[in-house]
Formats: structure tokens, sequence, C-alpha cells
């Protein structure tokens, strides 16, 4: 078996079920994988998705309170619906880039298994709301930024999970304590699911900080004034406070990058 083939096969699925149990049936077999050093001729449609979600501009997005139980629906399903990026973001750097080191496709199956046992919680959790994954409309930002850095490893490792997974770092708690003003039973469970997911995020970013500093060593690049270089040519959005300094700080950002951060916002 082929390492690189596999996780392309699962990038293609579209069926989220059957997504995550090969992603975590890739992990479960590491070990006896073959990996694959030459390029990959990219197929069309990717990545494999459901027909539903609808999705829209971030803009048009409807906005719901999570003191209703449709808002708190909406609002699962706004994060289910990252996790499910998530998988197909971690699958894509493993298909994609040719040539690195067995640890870099061990971290990222490893987190695409993560993403989907979140994205698996986090359903569950939707459905026991009486909803599913599909049922609100969603937006592609993630996806667009995988696409904007295709050709470039440094700029996915910097611009995806550095930058837009790591603003899930300084989300999550803010999400976290509306749901315990909201104080319903549901609203705490969702926070326990937040929780988890917030302790493995941390480690996702850690593992984009590690290999955006191995591939700017390997290449000659400074990382804090390439990334600047980077987050302005690929137009990154903006990053605003308040900033989780203590899990960015976990997943490996140094007080330099804590200080460029601040200056930027």
């Amino acid at each position: 078996m082929e390492l690189r083939h596999a996780a392309l096969t699962a990038l293609q699925t579209a069926d989220p079920e059957e997504k995550c149990q090969l992603a975590s049936v890739i992990r479960a077999q590491f070990a006896s994988y073959s990996i694959a050093i030459d390029p990959i001729p990219e197929p069309p449609s990717l990545p494999g998705r459901p027909a539903q979600p609808r999705l829209v501009p971030p803009p048009e997005v409807p906005r719901r309170s999570p003191f209703t139980p449709e808002g708190r629906a909406a609002l699962i399903h706004a994060v289910c619906h990252i996790e499910f990026n998530a998988i197909n973001l971690a699958l894509d750097a493993v298909w994609r880039f040719a040539g690195l080191p067995a640890e870099y496709y061990r971290d990222w199956v490893r987190v695409a298994a993560e993403e989907a046992e979140h994205f698996s919680l986090l359903r569950r959790h939707l459905q026991s709301l009486g909803h599913d994954y599909g049922d609100f409309a969603a937006h592609d930002g993630l996806w667009e930024m995988a696409e904007k850095t295709r050709n470039d490893p440094v700029a996915r490792m910097a611009l995806v999970p550095r930058t837009l997974e790591a603003r899930g770092l300084d989300a999550t708690p803010l999400i976290q304590a509306r749901l315990r003003q909201v104080g319903t039973q549901d609203a705490l469970e969702a926070c326990a699911l937040l929780d988890i997911i917030l302790r493995d995020e941390v480690g996702h970013v850690a593992i984009g900080n590690r290999w955006y500093r191995w591939l700017c060593a390997r290449d000659g690049l400074d990382p804090l004034a390439h990334y600047k270089g980077l987050a302005r040519t690929h137009r990154a959005p903006r990053l605003k406070p308040p900033y989780n300094d203590a899990a960015r700080r976990a997943a490996g950002f140094t007080e330099a990058e804590l200080q460029a951060l601040r200056d930027a916002g």
C-alpha cells in the first residue's frame, strides 16, 4: 500500500462517515505503507464532499444566537464544518507534497484521524439536537486558502495550520463562555466536546509550526519575515484579539511571533 495515494483516495471520498473511517484506517496502518517520492497528478474536483451543506460567501452565513435551540445547533454545525474541512486539509497535506520526511506524513495522518474524531463527536451532538451535518449553510474559507497554497508547502504550513486553524485557539474559549452562559445540558455538553477539540488543536497547530520552521530552515528563510510576506501575497485574513496566548505558546509560537500578532492586530 502507498500512503499518499491512500490519502488522496480519502480526500476524494464524499461521504463524511466513510472519509472519517478511511482517515482512521490510514493512521492505524501507517507503518505498513510505502511513501511515494514523486509528485502525483492532481485529479479534478477536490475535495470530495457531500452535496450539503450549501456553500455561501462568509458574510452570507446566517448569524444565530446560542440562546435558542436552533442557534446552538447552527453554532455546532459551523464548528462541525470546520472539522470536516480540517480532515480534508490534513489529507491534502499528505498526498500533495512529495519528498518530505516520513515524520511529516506521520504527523498529518495523525491530524487527519483526530479531525475525523472531532467531526464525528460534533456530528453526533448535532444529531442529538435534531439536526445533521448539511442542515445549515456554510462557507469555504479554509479550503480556499488550501487552493491558494497548493504549490508551496511553506505557504501551506504558514497560512493554514498556524494562521487559519490557530484562530480556533483564540475563538474556542469565547464560544465556550457563551455556551456556559446559556447553561442548558446540551450547551454544557458542547463545552465539554470543545475542551477535547481545543486540547488536540494545540497539537495540530504545533505540527504546523514544526514543519513551517523545518521548511524555512531547509530553504534558508527567516520564519518571521517570510511569514509576513506570505500573508501579504496570499491575502491571509488579519487576525484580531483577544488572543489565547497560553494556547499559542503551547502550540510553539515564539514571543516574537506573539508580539508581531499583537502589533498587526
